[in-house]
């Protein structure tokens, strides 16, 4: 896996990241005189850094799972082992979920199958902004 593909999005590390992109727009001469909420409604117009990352998760997770192969087992969770001791660490499939909308991680799984049912939850999460 390559680039944000591949990240697992905590809150501390969303809340990083907008802290980041709101740094890159601020990245204006002072003597523009303009307040944040005029440069994050600008901003808001265009996409946010998070809501980029998301989409490019969801669209790759439907490559690998349409693709059926290794890493389809390792994003489901089916490989055999024990577990880790003390607090798990959110997974990707975790991420995603919450993102898309209410429901589970197996609706999810079911609806990577029709590649048009997926591109539209992937549309319209992203339209929502969420």
């Amino acid at each position: 896996m390559y680039g944000c593909e591949a990240w697992t999005i905590s809150k501390q590390i969303q809340n990083k990241l907008e802290a980041t992109e709101m740094w890159f727009l601020r990245r204006i001469p002072w003597t523009a005189k303009k307040t944040n909420e005029s440069v994050l409604n600008e901003a808001n117009k265009r996409r946010s850094l998070v809501r980029t990352i998301r989409k490019h998760q969801a669209t790759f997770l439907g490559h690998v799972m349409r693709r059926g192969k290794l890493e389809h087992l390792v994003t489901t969770g089916k490989l055999e082992g024990k577990r880790s001791r003390g607090r798990q660490r959110e997974k990707i499939m975790d991420g995603l979920a919450t993102w898309l909308g209410p429901g589970k991680v197996s609706d999810i799984l079911a609806a990577v199958k029709d590649r048009d049912l997926w591109r539209d939850m992937i549309a319209n999460a992203y339209k929502q902004g969420t």
